[in-house]
């Protein structure tokens, strides 16, 4: 299990971007598994209903994207060598609601490395049922 501070040095996100709050496992190049700790002083819930916070699918989403990140970044030989960016999503579903004090788990598996592309399943859960899953693709970029 790692901290903040090593998120911080692979994802190149910051607040209110960054979400990943720590890092609860890594193979490298083969899978991450992060921690997202859902708090009522997100400011997308402020507006994401007052009255019923929830947190957006597409925030979800991009949750998903940094595990992913994190599970591809591993694979590269030097820390410098570049960033990952979705470059697109398939299969992707919401299967449940994500609310303020809940611990979001995100999983990233690698199903396939090609050079500067990754294929990653991606699934989050709260508790033990599974919020969101789906397949993206990410890129690597320069840092």
């Amino acid at each position: 299990m790692t901290d903040l501070k090593d998120v911080l040095k692979t994802l190149p996100h910051s607040f209110p971007f960054r979400m990943i709050d720590r890092i609860l496992e890594i193979e490298p190049g083969k899978r991450a598994v992060a921690l997202k700790q859902v708090s009522m002083d997100e400011p997308y819930l402020q507006g994401h209903f007052p009255k019923e916070p929830v947190m957006p699918s597409l925030l979800i989403l991009e949750a998903l994207a940094q595990a992913g990140g994190l599970a591809f970044h591993s694979s590269f030989e030097k820390e410098e060598e570049g960033v990952s960016f979705l470059a697109r999503v398939d299969e992707f579903q919401i299967k449940g609601k994500v609310v303020p004090g809940d611990s979001l788990i995100l999983e990233a598996e690698i199903e396939y490395l090609f050079s500067n592309l990754a294929k990653v399943r991606v699934r989050a859960k709260v508790e033990k049922q599974f919020v969101a899953e789906g397949v993206i693709l990410l890129a690597k970029g320069p840092r």
